[in-house]
C-alpha cells in the first residue's frame, strides 16, 4: 500500500502556514485562480534573477517553491535546479507539471536546514520568494541561506514591507476588498522591513548588492520593478568571498 508523503520536521517552521498551502496545492496552475497574482509577478521576479546573476549551467536552489512557478522559469534558463518545500502536496504538484512541461527539476519534500547540513556552500545561486514572512525565525532562515551558497554565491528575496501602507494595500486591499489572494494569507506583524532583512543578512555574511519594489496593478493585471520598496520588494544578497 502507498503511503502518503508527510512533511519532515523542521525547527523553523509552522505547521498551519504550511497546511494553507497544501489545502490550495491542487489549485495552484490555475492562472486564473487565487494564485493569478504569482503568475503575473513571477516573469518579472525570474527576470530580476536572470539580469543579476548567470544562470546558464549555475546550480540554482528555489526555497519555499511552492507548485514549482519560479523554479520552472530557472530551469528554462539553463539553470541546474534543485527545490525544496515542506508542503508535500504543492511538490507533487509541482513535479507533475514539470514532468508536463519536459523540465528536469530535483523537487524534494525538505528542509533548508536539512538540506544545509549535507550540502553547505553546494549552491551558485538561492532564490527564496513570498517564504520569509511565513517562518518563525527568518534571521535563523537567512543564516541557513547564506551556508548553502558557495563564497561569492547570490541569494534573491522577495517579501512584503511592514508598514501602513503596505497593512493597507497587501492585506486589506488584496485580501479582504480585492479578493485577489485569501483571507488569512498574511499575518501582519510577520511582514519583514528591508532594515531587518539587511540586519540578518549582514550577520550572516551576506552582503545587499540592490533592492527593488514590486508594483502589481490589479486592474490591468500587470507587475513591474520600481524604486519603491514601501509594499512588495525584491533584495538581491551576495555571501561574501573568503579572503585569500
Amino acid at each position: 500500500m502507498n503511503t502518503p508523503p508527510t512533511t519532515p520536521v523542521s525547527t523553523n517552521s509552522d505547521a498551519a502556514e504550511i497546511a494553507k498551502f497544501e489545502a490550495a496545492a491542487h489549485r495552484f496552475w490555475d492562472v486564473d485562480g487565487e494564485f493569478k497574482p504569482l503568475h503575473r509577478l513571477n516573469p518579472v521576479r525570474a527576470r530580476y534573477v536572470q539580469e543579476r546573476c548567470q544562470l546558464a549551467g549555475a546550480r540554482v536552489l528555489d526555497v519555499g517553491c511552492g507548485g514549482g512557478l519560479l523554479a520552472e522559469s530557472l530551469a528554462r534558463a539553463q539553470a541546474q535546479v534543485t527545490a525544496i518545500d515542506l508542503a508535500p502536496t504543492m511538490v507533487e504538484t509541482a513535479r507533475l507539471h514539470a514532468l508536463d512541461s519536459g523540465l528536469k527539476i530535483d523537487y524534494r519534500v525538505e528542509s533548508a536546514e536539512m538540506l544545509a547540513n549535507a550540502h553547505a556552500g553546494r549552491f551558485d545561486v538561492l532564490t527564496c520568494m513570498e517564504m520569509l514572512e511565513h517562518v518563525p525565525d527568518p534571521e535563523a532562515t537567512v543564516a541557513v541561506f547564506a551556508r548553502l551558497v558557495r563564497p561569492g554565491g547570490d541569494v534573491f528575496v522577495s517579501t512584503i514591507n511592514r508598514n501602513l501602507k503596505s497593512f493597507a494595500l497587501a492585506i486589506v486591499g488584496a485580501e479582504y476588498i480585492a479578493r485577489l489572494v485569501p483571507r488569512g494569507t498574511h499575518e501582519y506583524d510577520r511582514l519583514l522591513k528591508p532594515s531587518e532583512i539587511a540586519r540578518f543578512a549582514r550577520a550572516a555574511g551576506l552582503d545587499v548588492v540592490d533592492i527593488a519594489g514590486l508594483q502589481y496593478d490589479p486592474v490591468r493585471e500587470q507587475c513591474s520593478l520600481t524604486s519603491d520598496p514601501s509594499v512588495n520588494y525584491l533584495m538581491h544578497l551576495k555571501r561574501r568571498a573568503v579572503a585569500s
